[in-house]
C-alpha cells in the first residue's frame, strides 16, 4: 500500500481564476501527490551518485540476481519521508563516511525534488565489494 504526500503547488488545476484573469489563491489551485515510489527512485538516483558505492545485489532465495542498483524503501508521512538505503561500499573506502555522504545525497536531492524533508534516511551497508569486482560490474 502507497502512501502519498499532497502538497499545494502554484498553476494547478482548481478554482477557476478571478474575474481579473489573475490566478486565485495558491491555497486553492489544486493539489500535487508524491507516491512512496516516486521518493524511492529519487533516492536511489541520488545514494547510486555517490562515489564508493555500489547497489545491494538482489537475492531471490539468497542467490544474488544481479541489479547492482541501491536498494531503497520509502515511506511519506505528511510532509516527511523516511527512507532506508542498502548499498554496497567500494573496500578500502571508510564505510561510515560513504554512509554520511549517502544520507546527504539522498536528503539533499528528496527535498529539492519533492519538496519533502527528508528527516531520516537509514543507510545499511550490505557487503563490501573489492576494485576489480566492482569494475567487473560496470561497463
Amino acid at each position: 500500500m502507497s502512501t502519498e504526500a499532497t502538497a499545494r503547488l502554484p498553476g494547478g488545476s482548481g478554482a477557476a481564476p478571478a474575474p481579473d484573469g489573475a490566478p486565485g489563491p495558491p491555497e486553492e489551485r489544486g493539489h500535487t501527490r508524491i507516491s512512496d515510489r516516486v521518493v524511492e527512485r529519487v533516492a536511489a538516483s541520488a545514494a547510486a551518485e555517490v562515489r564508493d558505492t555500489g547497489g545491494a545485489a538482489r537475492r531471490l532465495l539468497g542467490v544474488p540476481r544481479g541489479g547492482e542498483e541501491p536498494e531503497v524503501h520509502a515511506k511519506i508521512i505528511g510532509q516527511v519521508a523516511i527512507v532506508r538505503v542498502a548499498v554496497s561500499v567500494v573496500y578500502p573506502a571508510p564505510v561510515r563516511q560513504v554512509a554520511r555522504r549517502v544520507r546527504e545525497s539522498v536528503a539533499g536531492r528528496v527535498r529539492e525534488l519533492t519538496g519533502l524533508d527528508a528527516r531520516q534516511v537509514d543507510v545499511v551497508v550490505r557487503r563490501l565489494v573489492h576494485p576489480e569486482e566492482e569494475q567487473r560490474h560496470v561497463r
